[in-house]
């Protein structure tokens, strides 16, 4: 990367990085607002389709449940007919038959009667389940109008900071030297916040990378300096060490 001769102040570049870091963070906390507002929505609509499902199920369930009732109801009949005609039978023959028919006809309704009473603890499980999918479903309506009332009182907050933050950007990005400030700005445009690095213990604060003592030199006199591994515009942090730290 190229290194002007004319000097960047060291204040500048630190107070370059906080703004675009400010400006990182508030842009992120104004995206995550949408976005969470419609992880919100698209949870109430999963628990509307809970709902819908298990009413659609609760309502099939009881319909089966009436059906086999009817299904009882018209076979307790058939069995007092045949119980009838048992009384009448002319032979021995047809009384079995008869009594053979009944013995079988009861011993189906036994297992329409196991049926119908399975049926109906599905119905007041389903009506259990209902209850709790219904009030999960207000709960998650109730949390989504607090996140919208929510992100509706930050949001102006939110645009105000960043309109104020670019302000002092612009201001502060007068003071980078023509040349440097291209080769910043387009940086910037590419990376953002990552545009410039802080050198922590000898290293570049993005790469992790080692800055050589010569560089680290240069950056203390105010020459602009950019890593050589990743590019970033780097600077000194306020709680640096001395400039003897760094000699042989």
């Amino acid at each position: 990367m190229p290194s002007p001769s004319k000097n960047v102040s060291l204040i500048t570049l630190r107070t370059l990085h906080r703004i675009h870091r400010q400006l990182s963070d508030l842009r992120e906390r104004l995206d995550r607002g949408p976005k969470q507002i419609h992880a919100a929505e698209a949870n109430v609509q999963r628990c509307e389709e809970g709902v819908a499902r298990l009413r659609d199920e609760l309502k099939t369930t009881r319909k089966e449940a009436d059906q086999k009732q009817l299904q009882l109801k018209g076979n307790e009949e058939k069995i007092k007919d045949l119980k009838r005609k048992l009384n009448m039978a002319a032979s021995n023959r047809e009384y079995q038959v008869l009594k053979e028919q009944i013995a079988a006809d009861e011993m189906a309704n036994s297992v329409l009667e196991d049926e119908i009473l399975e049926a109906l603890d599905q119905v007041d499980a389903f009506a259990a389940k209902i209850a709790e999918a219904e009030a999960a479903l207000a709960a998650a309506r109730q949390r989504t109008a607090q996140l919208q009332v929510e992100v509706g009182k930050q949001e102006p907050h939110i645009r105000h900071d960043i309109q104020r933050l670019d302000g002092e950007l612009r201001q502060s990005e007068e003071g980078l030297p023509p040349t440097v400030r291209e080769v910043y700005q387009r940086m910037v445009r590419q990376r953002g916040e990552d545009a410039l690095a802080a050198v922590i213990d000898g290293c570049c604060g993005g790469c992790n990378q080692q800055v050589p003592l010569n560089v680290q030199a240069e950056i203390r006199m105010s020459h602009p300096m950019f890593c050589k591994t990743c590019g970033r515009l780097l600077y000194l942090p306020e709680d640096a060490p001395p400039a003897r730290a760094f000699e042989a």
